[in-house]
């Protein structure tokens, strides 16, 4: 070739190989993610053939991340975040010390140094937000109340493991590490931790206070050009200019900085806009990630440590989810909240593989540590998908089997049930409204102001816990579940009002609700008409759509405004 064309066959080979094997993933009942794995696999290093340029698809890689962190971010605000903090704070901070614990102890048991087996159980503690996402939006949960704890508790970790990021080398001496520069004196560790807290302080800080009025100023300005090239452009430079800012000016990681990024747009009447213009590019860059993680994985440790790999698989697939679903049941949510979390996190990812080239770098982590961490990346994000698959079988079966797995959304729960003082008023002729999101508090408000009586029921915690202070009757839990229907006293209902999107969790909901009370009266929402058909079809009651809902209104007012011909 007459020039370097390595970013153009990078490419071409890349999307070319993760199309036909991700269709072949597809045909075989798999997602399509192992096809893209094992494409990055057939132009890596560690296969015969053409090698594709590992640099470069580490970079195109950090794109992908940053442009679906900001994603992560239009969908997830900051009230999102503080309404799950309570689980997601302690949750993630005890998760990630107890699978570094795990991850730590094996090394130190195989022999390996206690800075490498520092290294080594942090890369394990940390999943990956990409496949994360991935798989709450294949599910269509990723605006649900679990999906949003997932995601809350991932970004604590993210959080955490920013601070480990830029720690660590300030630390390498204590650790042990072979090529760090000698610490002179405590004073100086202590200055290096100081200046780091006091960077992620102040980028948070300036995100809050100026991104989050700047951001939907400047998207504003451009949307009023008219020109759809200028708007996309506005919002894939946000997305990576400011994640490229945070890092060279806070030492913060880009996913974290393009995750505020898109947090603060979400402030902006263009949000939606923005999320639907910057999508085709996400999903093409997602694809180049995990083409990205399968380049660096070498085959050969499958032989030469089928043992070691088979435990790093079990602490990640196993010992964080047990982890994770402990944490949960701990804090009184749901089983379902408690399995979908425990899927969520077993996984590794895109830190994982961070963390891993800076202890490389360091001295402090071997090849072999790197290799293990690869490997047992690549295996759990191949499963993941699998492990979600299996939340509602698993679910059916404990239930089933099990007087305790059917009790642990009422065991000792102040707010799995109607307190006795609760007005009587309200638990006869009233409507049971599951779902407390943005049309949930609509529909809460114009019931309250003319003064009909209902019952809320959320799996939220912290939802429930605000509703019984401001005084209105409410209960925690998966609607879903028959008993939290009953503690609604869905026998003595009018309506059931569901606001949430899913489909299958209506249809049970409705079925419960109809077995206790076969008179009442049934309204439900759908995201799309697809959805909304199925609920048609068999005739479970009234079903709305966002959309054509939007249109409807929009239409009533426009023919009001306007003088009729006749």
């Amino acid at each position: 070739m007459p020039h370097n064309v390595s970013l153009i066959a990078l490419i071409a080979t890349g999307f070319g190989l993760a199309l036909v094997l991700g269709m072949l993933a597809a045909r075989l009942r798999m997602p399509p993610l192992v096809g893209y794995l094992l494409a990055g696999m057939a132009i890596g290093p560690g296969t015969p053939g053409f090698v594709a340029d590992i640099g470069l698809a580490s970079q195109l890689a950090e794109i992908g991340v940053m442009l679906l962190m900001f994603g992560v971010g239009l969908h997830f605000s900051l009230d999102d975040l503080l309404a799950v903090r309570k689980i997601a704070v302690p949750g993630a901070i005890v998760q990630i010390a107890v699978a570094t614990g795990l991850g730590a102890g094996t090394a130190l048991w195989w022999g390996w140094p206690v800075g490498e087996a520092v290294v080594f159980g942090l890369a394990l503690s940390v999943a990956s937000t990409v496949v994360l996402l991935r798989a709450l939006e294949a599910k269509g949960i990723l605006e649900s109340t679990n999906g949003r704890i997932a995601v809350g508790w991932l970004v604590v970790e993210d959080l955490a493991m920013v601070l480990v990021l830029v720690l660590l080398p300030a630390l390498a001496p204590l650790l042990g590490a072979k090529d760090a520069a000698p610490l002179a004196d405590f004073r100086d560790l202590a200055l290096t931790v100081g200046l780091t807290l006091a960077k992620v302080s102040a980028f948070i800080a300036l995100m809050l206070v100026v991104g989050r009025r700047a951001f939907p100023k400047v998207l504003w300005l451009v949307a009023r050009t008219g020109s759809r090239e200028l708007f996309t452009l506005c919002v894939i430079a946000a997305a990576v200019g400011v994640a490229y800012a945070s890092a060279v000016l806070f030492d913060v990681s880009f996913a974290l900085g393009a995750f505020f990024a898109g947090m603060m747009m979400r402030e902006s009447e263009f949000s939606h806009r923005a999320a639907e213009d910057s999508l085709p590019l996400r999903d093409a860059f997602s694809v180049l990630f995990f083409v990205s993680v399968g380049m660096l994985f070498d085959p050969q440790v499958l032989i030469e440590a089928p043992f070691k790999v088979a435990v790093v698989v079990a602490i990640i697939l196993v010992g964080k989810t047990i982890a994770a679903i402990a944490l949960v049941l701990a804090f009184r949510y749901p089983l379902n909240t408690a399995l979908t979390v425990g899927a969520s996190l077993a996984q590794i990812g895109e830190f994982s593989f961070i963390l891993a080239g800076l202890g490389l770098g360091l001295g402090l982590l071997s090849m072999e540590g790197q290799n293990l961490i690869l490997a047992g990346a690549l295996i759990s994000i191949a499963l993941n998908s699998l492990l979600f698959a299996a939340i509602e079988p698993a679910q059916a079966w404990a239930r089933a089997r099990s007087a305790w797995a059917r009790k642990l959304d009422l065991r000792d729960d102040p707010l799995a049930a109607l307190p006795m003082s609760t007005d009587r008023k309200l638990l006869s002729g009233q409507v049971v409204l599951v779902g407390y999101g943005r049309i949930g508090q609509h529909m809460a408000a114009a019931l309250e102001l003319r003064h009909i009586p209902f019952v809320v029921a959320d799996s939220n915690r912290e939802v429930v816990e605000n509703l019984r202070r401001a005084g209105k009757a409410a209960v925690t839990g998966d609607a879903s579940d028959p008993i939290v229907l009953v503690q609604a006293h869905i026998t003595r209902a009018a309506m059931l009002v569901v606001t949430t999107p899913d489909p299958l969790a209506s249809r049970k909901m409705v079925d419960i609700a109809r077995k206790l009370n076969p008179g009442i009266e049934v309204v439900l929402r759908a995201d799309n008409e697809d959805g909304a058909a199925l609920l048609r079809a068999d005739k479970l009651g009234e079903v709305f759509v966002s959309e054509q809902e939007l249109a409807l209104g929009m239409t009533r007012y426009v023919l009001g405004r306007l003088p009729s011909e006749a």
